[in-house]
Parts: structure tokens; sequence; C-alpha cells
């Protein structure tokens, strides 16, 4: 038991030394990549190097940018792969298992291959250089349906539903007060999932995007660009850009935990 507790303690120490270390070069000057041994505590210029960031690029503009993106895909992902899962999961209809086989195997196809037509679109519908063009296409997704189906089938008890009708539930009734309470946990780790894959897009919102209307990830390529690369800059921008990240794990935290306790006492 103390071996695994240490394993677990070396593991977390690991995994948390570089999100840390960034942080220390972030907090002093651009000499302090060349000291020998490194330093390991945070200095004093934390603040202004930050400074420095939003006065290099419209930083602010761009965490504005990523909440809400971020933010309403993760809220669409989790309510219609809920809905898209309750059908697969639990409903009776022509071609269920045909559609569940068919979204399933579009997360073989590579995501690059339909930029160009994906843009296309965009220009058409002149939603390039706006949110919409990087919030509308991602409003759902298959591995989101896929991994609520599989949840919602061994976690909802079908016994549930049908004596959710016997009092008169509709289908709507029963989604919303009976689905949704049970695919909380899945639907949480779902959407910290999404909000961590929304926040961290860098490719699509490049393409699409206006250089002075950019996102987290884009702000901080910029960050990178020119002749000279400025390192404390750029970790300054990567830990505020980091911080909503730490956020959204730790106000879902206790649902995630509780999901995955809830998977294992299932499996």
């Amino acid at each position: 038991m103390r071996l695994r507790y240490l394993t677990l303690t070396a593991v977390a120490f690991f995994s948390a030394f570089p999100l840390y270390y960034s942080v220390v070069v972030a907090s002093r000057h651009n000499s302090a990549l060349a000291q020998v041994p490194p330093p390991l505590i945070p200095g004093g210029n934390f603040l202004a190097n930050v400074s420095r960031v939003f006065d290099t690029v419209p930083f602010g503009l761009a965490l504005v940018n990523s909440l809400i993106v971020a933010g309403s895909i993760s809220i669409a992902v989790m309510f219609f792969s809920t809905l898209a899962g309750f059908a697969f999961a639990k409903l009776k209809f022509r071609g269920r298992n045909a559609m569940l086989v068919i979204t399933v195997a579009t997360m073989m196809v590579p995501a690059q291959l339909g930029i160009i037509p994906l843009y296309m679109l965009m220009v058409k519908l002149e939603w390039t250089g706006t949110n919409y063009a990087l919030i509308v296409p991602a409003l759902v997704n298959a591995f989101g349906v896929f991994f609520m189906t599989q949840y919602l089938s061994r976690a909802l008890p079908t016994e549930l539903l049908e004596a959710g009708r016997v009092d008169g539930c509709t289908t709507w009734g029963l989604f919303w007060h009976v689905v949704l309470p049970a695919a909380r946990p899945a639907a949480a780790v779902l959407g910290m999932l999404t909000f961590m894959s929304a926040w961290n897009d860098y490719f699509w919102p490049l393409v699409v995007l206006n250089p002075d209307n950019p996102t987290v990830q884009v702000a901080l390529s910029s960050l990178a660009s020119g002749y000279v690369n400025d390192y404390v800059l750029g970790l300054a921008g990567t830990a505020v850009g980091t911080l909503p990240l730490v956020a959204v794990f730790v106000l879902f935290g206790k649902q995630i935990i509780g999901g995955i306790m809830q998977g294992a006492v299932k499996g």
C-alpha cells in the first residue's frame, strides 16, 4: 500500500512539474533560462510579464473568445450527445443499429479532409472571422454520442423508464426527469473533455478567424512568432491561458470522480 502511494505521489509530481516550472520561468527574466542550475523558486516579475502579454497581443479578447467558444460547444455536446445516447441506448426504432454504426464510423475519417469544404461553407454563410464558424460545426460529435450511448445502456435501468411511462411520462418527460439526472456524471466527464479539446484547438481557429480576433491558442502562437523568441512572454501567456482549464477541472472534479467510481462499480 505504501509503495502504491509513493508511486502515485511520484507520478503526480512529475505530471505537475512542467506546469510549475513554466510559472517559475514566467515570473523571471529571459536570463533565467541560461542559469545553471536552473531556478526552482518563482521570481517577482510574473505580473509584469503578464502585462507585456496583454500589451503585445489582444489576449483579453482571446480569453473571452475561447471561453465563449469552449463553453458553448461543451454545453451543446453534453445536451445533444445525451439526447442521442438516450435514443440509441433505450429507444427502439427502425435502423437504430445501422445509424449507430455509421455514427461511430465517422470517427475514422480524418478531420483534415473536411477543412476545405467546411471553409467554403463558412464563406457562403459569411461566418468567417466570427465565433459562429467555431461553434456551429462542433455542436455535436460522434465520440460524444458513442460515449453517452455506452454509459446510458449500462447505467440507466430500463425498468426505471418503464415505471416513468406507467406514471404518464412522455419520451421528452423521461429525458428531462430521468435520463438527464442519471447521465450527469458521464456528461460532466464529456463536458470537461470537450472543453479541453475546444480550448486547445489551434488549426481550425487559425484558418477561419482574423488575426485581430483570435482565440487563446492563436494568440499564443503570435507570441512565439518573429525572429527572436521571447520564451518568458510565451510561458506567461501559457500560464494565464491554462487557468480556465484548471478552474474547469476543480469545478467538475467531484462529478468526474463520481463518474469514474460509478463506472468501476458497474464494471
